[in-house]
């Protein structure tokens, strides 16, 4: 709702019609009719300016709250208490959980706090200093986030960062403005206040819309472990928030730029094409192993039971996950067979399973299951 209502009025703002003045009884900023669910709707942007506030008026703050609210609950349930998806990946750095929770939380609380110091002090002086500075912070917490926790965590930590720069946007700058607005319209100030009031509101709204793609992005990028599993993966996440912003960029030109279909078709596939690029890259894997000679089913068994079945299982002696996830059990010989091409590409190619490698399985080990899934068999 918060991301459609932003998408909604960002359309409005800039496809208003201009007033033509005769017969208004008011000064309007723009008028627009729409036509939606069996009806017309006429829409009027003004500024109030000489009138009274009507009694009623909506406002649109808590679809942006409860948005926030909900995703940090969520991640105290997932990740900070109960560790259910797990923050710290013994692969890239030993981290306990209590320092790989304070990571997560610092990177959302410092990158936050870096846009509000830009944004009050530095961009109403210096705008393109302010952009720099706040483009170099988002690109060094990345680089620390997907060097300190697990990808899948360190994807969902940015976009909770961006999600609390938007969030924060809202209860800091716009709804203040806004009530200041209303007061300005209550007290009959000049319509130099109310316009001022409004462009500053309507500014940091505009950033909110830059975000909505990219926060999300990375918020279901947990669903694709070849992404957020990807050696590249820090340049990956730059990537998707490139494109996401670079995609809401155009279609905010469509009104002024009469090629913007290209160059969004454009837009589109130069970053498919980098992200499968650099996938590709990440998909060969580079092997240390000292494991030799031919892999029989039993070997590659063996290292299921031992590090796949406690979650993989119809009786899994994890139950962090409670029931077996997705569904996916290794409990019988053909359990494993129908699954060796995903056992290859989350255990050996990509290296996202056991997930943050909780079940500590070794190079040898994966080495074992590479080469075993490139010609399975029940020898």
């Amino acid at each position: 709702m918060w991301i459609g209502n932003s998408l909604l009025f960002n359309w409005l703002d800039r496809s208003l019609q201009p007033p033509n003045g005769a017969g208004q009884t008011r000064a309007p900023v723009g008028k627009i009719w729409l036509l939606h669910s069996g009806g017309f709707y006429y829409v009027e942007k003004t500024l109030l300016e000489g009138e009274q506030l009507p009694k009623r008026v909506h406002w649109f703050k808590w679809q942006a709250y409860t948005t926030w609210l909900s995703g940090f609950a969520l991640l105290l349930v997932v990740y900070y208490l109960s560790d259910r998806a797990v923050l710290a990946d013994s692969s890239v750095i030993n981290l306990t959980h209590r320092e790989a929770t304070c990571v997560g939380i610092g990177a959302i609380v410092l990158g936050w706090g870096l846009y509000e110091t830009m944004q009050r002090l530095v961009a109403p002086r210096a705008p393109m200093i302010a952009t720099v500075v706040w483009f170099g912070g988002l690109v060094a917490i990345a680089y620390a986030l997907t060097q300190l926790l697990s990808g899948r965590a360190a994807f969902l930590h940015v976009g909770a960062m961006l999600g609390t720069i938007m969030a924060g946007n809202v209860a800091m700058t716009i709804v203040p403005s806004q009530r200041e607005l209303e007061r300005s319209v209550v007290e009959g100030r000049s319509g130099a206040t109310s316009a001022a009031l409004s462009a500053r509101a309507k500014r940091v709204s505009i950033f909110n819309n830059y975000f909505t793609f990219p926060v999300i992005a990375l918020m279901i990028s947990n669903h694709f472990p070849g992404i957020y599993g990807s050696p590249y993966r820090f340049v990956l996440l730059l990537v998707i928030c490139a494109a996401g912003a670079g995609v809401r960029y155009v279609l905010n030109l469509r009104w002024t730029y009469s090629p913007w279909k290209p160059v969004l078709a454009g837009v589109i596939a130069v970053s498919v094409v980098a992200i499968y690029l650099i996938t590709q890259l990440g998909n060969t894997p580079q092997s240390s192993s000292g494991v030799t000679g031919p892999v029989t089913f039993a070997d590659a068994r063996h290292v299921i039971d031992r590090r796949c079945a406690a979650c993989h299982s119809m009786h899994p002696s994890d139950l962090t996950f409670g029931t077996a996830p997705a569904g996916v059990t290794f409990d019988t010989p053909a359990d494993i067979l129908a699954r060796a091409s995903r056992i290859r590409e989350r255990a050996y190619v990509t290296k996202t399973m056991p997930p943050a490698n909780k079940t500590h399985i070794t190079d040898d080990e994966r080495e074992i299951l590479g080469r075993w899934t490139s010609a399975p068999s029940l020898k």
